[in-house]
């Protein structure tokens, strides 16, 4: 009876975890993966332990959390060449002779969309941050 109760609590976080994923797509269904996998070795190792055999157990509660923990570590964006100018005014929609003020209406235009906060992407939200400062600093 404690084991499906275990069970059910391992399901229903995996669950809860699941959909909270809000990375770029190709690192998500890295996570999904990761996700249900440790599920199921946490799942097992507590099937496992209930049987008596608590070396096994040990071994795949452990590469459930270690695979847990790993799928969560958020790697580094690389970051490229600066952007242009021209790229600059194209991602903020402004002309090659926008003020200050246009500049900075724009990006807060986008930015009230863009921002994470607002169901926008952080990624999306740091391009628009590095065009405005861009446009500002020529």
């Amino acid at each position: 009876m404690i084991a499906w109760l275990v069970l059910a609590g391992i399901g229903l976080w995996a669950l809860i975890r699941l959909g909270r994923q809000g990375e770029r797509p190709g690192r998500a269904d890295w996570r999904v993966a990761a996700t249900l996998f440790g599920a199921v070795l946490l799942g097992g190792g507590v099937l496992v332990a209930f049987r008596g055999a608590w070396l096994p157990a040990v071994g795949l509660f452990g590469a459930g959390l270690w695979l847990t923990f790993a799928s969560r570590q958020r790697t580094p964006v690389a970051r490229g060449e600066a952007m242009s100018e021209a790229e600059a005014r194209s991602l903020l929609g402004v002309a090659a002779t926008a003020t200050r003020q246009e500049i900075n209406a724009a990006w807060k235009r986008l930015m009230t969309r863009a921002h994470p906060d607002q169901g926008g992407t952080q990624g999306l939200a740091s391009r628009l941050n590095a065009a405005r400062d861009r446009l500002l600093k020529r």
